[in-house]
């Protein structure tokens, strides 16, 4: 760690009692000038409150940013487009905010003149190095400052003695052990901790905070169109929308069917299992249903090697290498294979369940013709003789050879 004095800093800052407390700690740790960034990712709260309790700390430079828009065409999209899926089920919302949040810490360090950031990441989990292979990404010579990391404060009790010590206002709801935590944004919310960290006992009912239970959900089913162009959602329902506002709709579609829940224990890129329950209504949709105008526009071979990359695409978003030259490749491949990923899906939503029940595009590669069952005159079936007398060869020969040495099956 350097040793060089820090003289502004630049704290990703949320307003809650966590970073209300780093925020006079780096005051004192450091004897800086601090200056706070808020982003608004769609996580649905209140966002005047943090700026009040800024101002309220002495903070002359207080940066709030509607960064929706760019969170979903910039962030979320491109994801869609690859189909990412960490460990077969997450659909990533947390991970795909931290990238544009350091983005965003970095370009104010810039405009204020500040050479260090901070931010409220524990040491024990993902964010904290998905936030900092960001700023190393952009600019290196900034300091990260991680408070968990180096203060004494590892209690709820002690950061609420930290905050009434100097004056920081505690809410009454905080004075207890939090049951859980919540990350929120538009793409999902996530919950983990507390009482959730026992995988064995369900937890939907306690946690849930954006999604209908699915067996509450109407009894008729509701029927979606989503259009594509070039692999990104344009229109829900024939209306064409913004990004961040296509979402907010499919999200308010599908939560009042209970349709995007997740119960997962999943593996940290700092090497222990968590278990988080995670609500992605609007993302839910979203993903099934750019598989399903896959289906019609992407040849076999394209379809088959975008399955063989996701993995690896999911994995460098969740371990926080989205600046990576790698995952900037793999970016490359898959929006090439999306030029004529374009055209409509329609889903049917039940209690629960997203399920595609048709789909059209002008780019199909879908020929009736060749796929009839009745007549045809484009398809000579007897082609397929050969083609598995060829395909069977090398089988044929392994046949052989276990028959020749006498070996067992």
């Amino acid at each position: 760690m350097s040793t060089k004095p820090v003289k502004k800093i630049v704290l990703a800052y949320s307003g809650g009692l966590d970073t209300s407390v780093i925020l006079r700690w780096l005051k004192d740790a450091y004897d800086a000038e601090v200056v706070t960034f808020t982003a608004d990712l769609g996580q649905g709260e209140e966002l005047g409150p943090a700026r009040a309790k800024a101002e309220a700390a002495g903070i002359k430079e207080i940066y709030i940013d509607d960064l929706r828009e760019e969170f979903v065409r910039d962030y979320c999209f491109p994801m869609v487009r690859a189909n990412a899926v960490y460990e077969g089920q997450y659909l990533l919302g947390t991970s795909i905010a931290r990238p544009l949040i350091a983005k965003r810490l970095v370009e104010i360090a810039h405009e204020t003149g500040a050479d260090a950031v901070a931010h409220g990441a524990t040491g024990k989990g993902n964010d904290q190095v998905r936030f900092e292979l960001g700023v190393a990404a952009l600019d290196p010579s900034l300091r990260v400052i991680a408070p968990w990391r180096e203060w004494d404060l590892n209690s709820r009790t002690k950061l609420i003695a930290y905050a009434e010590q100097h004056g920081i206002a505690v809410p009454s709801d905080k004075r207890g052990e939090a049951p859980f935590s919540v990350d929120a944004n538009l793409w999902h919310t996530s919950s983990e901790g507390k009482m959730l960290e026992d995988p064995a006992e369900e937890a939907f009912n306690e946690v849930c905070l954006r999604t209908r239970h699915p067996e509450d959900g109407p009894d008729q089913p509701e029927y979606v169109t989503v259009g594509f162009e070039r692999g990104d959602a344009i229109s829900v329902n024939g209306a064409a929308l913004s990004p961040a506002a296509l979402l907010t709709e499919l999200n308010d579609i599908v939560a009042r069917h209970g349709i995007g829940r997740l119960d997962l224990v999943e593996n940290r890129f700092v090497g222990m299992k968590s278990r988080g329950i995670y609500e992605t209504p609007g993302g839910t949709i979203l993903m099934a249903a750019h598989r399903g105008i896959e289906q019609l526009t992407l040849d076999r071979g394209a379809m088959h090697l975008k399955d063989e990359l996701m993995p690896k695409y999911a994995k460098l978003l969740y371990e926080g290498f989205w600046f990576s030259p790698e995952r900037e490749m793999l970016q490359a491949a898959i929006d090439h294979s999306q030029r004529h990923v374009s055209g409509e899906v329609r889903l049917k939503l039940y209690k629960g369940n997203v399920m595609v029940v048709g789909r059209s595009s002008p780019a199909s590669l879908y020929s009736l013709a060749h796929v009839t069952f009745e007549e045809d005159h484009v398809y000579d079936q007897k082609d397929a003789e050969g083609f598995i007398k060829l395909n069977a060869l090398r089988l044929r020969l392994l046949a052989d050879r276990k028959k020749r040495l006498g070996e067992n099956e």
